[in-house]
């Protein structure tokens, strides 16, 4: 009975509505002699509320079952033979058997150096009597380079092991390709997909090209490098000291975020879209977004890969390709082969292949400077197909899209103030959604206008997302480009059947069809983002709220994909069990969350999803000016890298609680804490047990060489360090004294966000002693000195590697928690 009279009130209104205005266009035109002509009626008929439920509630679950579907089918059909998987499945195998691989360890540096060589060794001797010649050459560089990641820091490598093949015609080749992987892993996890796959990859499409009956156009060269992890030294080390780099025109770089999967391409460049070209022309199995390259470059995921090495030390394009799935045991002791299906090496194998052979054989890589020139737009379609174009052709569509969109409201709108208010009201509905419908609900009697005005307002929002993101050269402005052509599209092609049957099943069908391929897409995309974001927010420190990241995405999500069916839903006859029911879900869900059922970590062997802890047990020693000792202590300290810090743990190991917790020395470099990277910025909180001290059968020895004021009154020290296969330097200038230069990097030293020094170091085998030195620029004389030297050493493997305390620690753990340990030293020195 609402329903019919809401009907007849709205008929009514119509009715008197088109009266007056007919009346007005009389008398305003031409003293009433020229007849205007009346707009179509509008047929009146609005949809029953249970039957638009059912409609939205449908479509959202067809277009989610195909991007779930699509996400989860590797597609990979009938091989061709050309890649076989199981062969590199048995690399895999062999590689991580030796468990994990550190820099600087034996399983790295020696059994699985020594396994590639065999390798590479029987496909050199298979190949032969081919038209190619295979040439190996195991490099030891040396080197430093400073780089913005975690903060800005310097790196230091000395006799890292890298691997590189050379693949070419027997004639000679002047041009390069290069495809890098590599072999090392983070301690404690045996690196199978981080990243052991990616080299049994790149060994059997070596293995491929190297049996090709035609000759390659070009030479590739297949990097494997042995210190990734040691963030990206190998790669620099090949890049700037290796005589085949000069010859290196393009790359293809092998990497993961997570277990297994589809690997997709996620950053490209930069510029040269002839690489993109290349890939949507040659994969077989595409899986790509330029989203995704955007997102990463911004630097809101803490993380890298060798790409940027290439990029900025080498400056040649490249392509980045990732395993994105189940990322939770990335970088842990459950990134084992069992883990990575048979089906994704072939997947991979099948993409990197068919690349890697079609830009070999292209023209474009020997003058790549001819096609350096502008971006791509890129995405993928159910990764069945790639959509690319330039994207000086994408601003042009953009604009099109938005001019289209503003020239529609514009001819529509014959009262801008409503449209100014609806917009207002859509946006408040943002901030408080559930009242603002509530109210929007209440004051629902000329409906049919209030489900046209949604519409145009979502049209009026994408809009201004798409302007602002082509304004800013963004190609990821393609999604609201989406967003804005169909529906505007269908809308227009709908106009006819509106206005002769109103609200009709073929109206709803046809109107949801025509959102189909924009949604379908941004549903995908939604899951990608929240694939890769959900693991990382578990390891990205005690600082960043992961709830309130979470919940943001969550709130877009909804206001992206409810809005052009606002429009939608208020063309139905009533929305008073839509919205009971909305608000029962909302109800349901806030009391479970609210009462904590939901536990974040799991063990489950099918799919765990440990929490992160870092514990070291270590010494720290303070010297004075004096040289002695001020101080000393020992304990297990310990980092959780997720935002619950110790709070789950508390209950089980009543020791680890917040009496415990570490309080940062300013006037000690770091702290006064033994960290192995420069990211104290992200995991602020620590805790520190008491325990013996340590000591390890390597000790680090620690020498002042010489202090020698300069002509242009600087002082310079040079120092003498040996000690196990990874240290950090600290460097802390009190009062106002200043580095003017030192010998890492380009001379000039380089601060991170604390304002202090941080420099990396890592060694492989039979590496000299450490030998350095800076010059500072002496400032007013303080009680602290002019500088405070600090290295920590960190024992990831070897006898040196765990104590008796440590042990029990680990043991006490629960088995939803994957505890990264390992034993490590702290010296202090004030000059």
């Amino acid at each position: 009975m609402e329903s019919d009279t809401a009907i007849r009130r709205i008929k009514s209104y119509w009715k008197q509505n088109n009266e007056i205005n007919n009346g007005s266009k009389d008398q305003s035109g031409s003293n009433g002699c020229s007849e205007v002509k009346k707009k179509p009626e509008v047929n009146l008929n609005l949809l029953h509320e249970g039957v638009g439920v059912a409609l939205v509630t449908v479509f959202i679950v067809v277009l989610w079952g195909l991007v779930h579907l699509s996400l989860q089918q590797l597609v990979i059909g009938k091989s061709t033979g050309e890649f076989n998987a199981v062969r590199a499945r048995k690399h895999l195998e062999r590689i991580t058997s030796v468990g994990p691989r550190p820099v600087g360890s034996r399983e790295n540096e020696v059994l699985t150096v020594n396994f590639l060589l065999e390798q590479i060794e029987h496909i050199k001797a298979d190949s032969a009597s081919g038209p190619h010649s295979v040439t190996v050459d195991v490099q030891k560089p040396t080197g430093s380079f400073s780089i913005d990641f975690l903060g800005g820091f310097t790196s230091y490598y000395d006799k890292v092991s890298n691997i590189a093949v050379r693949l070419e015609p027997k004639a000679g080749a002047q041009h390069l390709m290069l495809a890098n992987c590599h072999f090392d892993s983070v301690a404690n996890s045996p690196g199978a997909s981080d990243d052991a796959v990616s080299c049994a990859v790149m060994l059997e499409v070596l293995h491929s090209l190297a049996n090709l009956s035609t000759p390659l156009r070009h030479g590739v060269v297949f990097l494997f490098n042995g210190a990734e992890e040691n963030v990206l030294q190998a790669s620099h080390g090949f890049i700037t000291q290796h005589p085949w780099a000069k010859q290196v025109r393009a790359f293809i770089n092998l990497e993961a975020a997570g277990v297994g999967g589809k690997e997709v391409v996620f950053q490209t460049g930069p510029e040269n879209p002839w690489l993109v070209q290349a890939y949507v022309h040659a994969a077989k199995h595409p899986f790509a977004s330029v989203v995704g390259q955007e997102v990463f470059q911004s630097g809101v995921i803490p993380s890298d890969t060798d790409f940027r090495i290439y990029r900025d030390f080498g400056n040649i394009p490249g392509i980045d390709l990732a395993f994105i799935e189940n990322g939770f045991i990335y970088h842990t002791k459950y990134d084992t082969p069992d883990r990575i299906l048979t089906d994704s090496i072939q997947r991979a194998g099948d993409n990197i292949l068919a690349v890697l052979k079609h830009l070999a054989m292209s023209v474009e890589l020997a003058d790549s400077s001819q096609y350096r020139h502008g971006n791509m737009v890129f995405f993928d379609l159910l990764g069945m197909v790639v959509v690319a174009y330039p994207a000086h052709v994408g601003t042009i569509i953009n604009y099109l899209a938005a001019m289209a969109t503003f020239l529609y409201l514009f001819k529509k709108s014959s009262h801008p103030s409503n449209m100014a208010n609806a917009t207002a009201v859509v946006i408040l509905s943002w901030l408080v959604t559930l009242l603002t419908v509530l109210i929007l609900a209440v004051l629902g009697v000329r409906r049919l206008e209030l489900g046209e005005l949604y519409f145009d307002v979502s049209l009026l929002l994408w809009s201004a997302a798409l302007i602002f993101l082509t304004a800013n050269d963004l190609c990821s402005a393609y999604v609201p480009m989406l967003m804005v052509a169909f529906p505007l599209v269908t809308k227009l092609l709908l106009t006819r059947e509106f206005r002769l049957r109103g609200v009709s099943m073929k109206y709803s069908i046809l109107y949801q069809l025509g959102l189909g391929l924009p949604y379908v897409h941004f549903m995908f995309l939604i899951w990608v983002v929240f694939e890769i974001f959900t693991p990382i927010l578990g390891r990205c420190g005690t600082e960043i709220p992961p709830d309130v990241v979470l919940a943001t995405l969550v709130a877009l999500t909804v206001i992206f994909l409810s809005s052009f069916f606002l429009h939608f839903i208020y063309l139905a006859r009533s929305t008073k069990w839509l919205l009971a029911g909305l608000g029962t879900v909302f109800t349901v869900f806030l009391l479970l969350v609210s009462c904590g059922l939901f536990f974040p970590y799991t063990a489950d062997p099918s799919a765990p999803r440990p929490k992160r802890v870092f514990i070291q047990h270590t010494t720290r020693t303070f010297h004075g000016l004096d040289g002695q000792v001020e101080s000393k202590d020992s304990g297990l300290w310990i980092n959780s890298f997720d935002y619950t810090g110790m709070q789950h743990i508390t209950p089980l190991i009543p020791e680890i609680n917040d009496t415990i917790r570490t309080s940062c020395h300013d006037d000690r470099p770091f702290c006064g804490f033994p960290w192995f990277l420069p990211i104290n910025f992200l995991a602020k909180k620590n805790w520190y047990l008491p325990a013996p001290e340590v000591f390890p059968k390597s000790p680090v020895k620690f020498q002042l060489l010489s202090k020698e004021e300069t002509k242009w009154g600087t002082v310079k020290m040079t120092f003498e360090v040996k000690g196990p296969s990874h240290m950090s330097l600290y460097l802390k200038p009190h009062q106002d004294a200043t580095l003017s230069s030192w010998s890492f990097g380009d001379g000039t030293p380089k601060l991170d966000l604390a304002g202090e020094y941080f420099i990396f170091y890592s060694h492989g085998l039979d590496a000299p002693v450490w030998n350095f030195w800076f010059e500072i620029q002496q400032g007013q004389k303080g009680p602290l000195g002019m500088i405070s030297v600090a290295f920590s050493a960190h024992y990831f493997f070897g006898e040196d590697q765990r104590t008796v305390q440590l042990n029990n620690m680990l043991d006490r753990f629960p088995k939803w928690a994957f505890a990264s340990s390992w034993v490590s030293t702290y010296h202090m020195y004030r000059y």
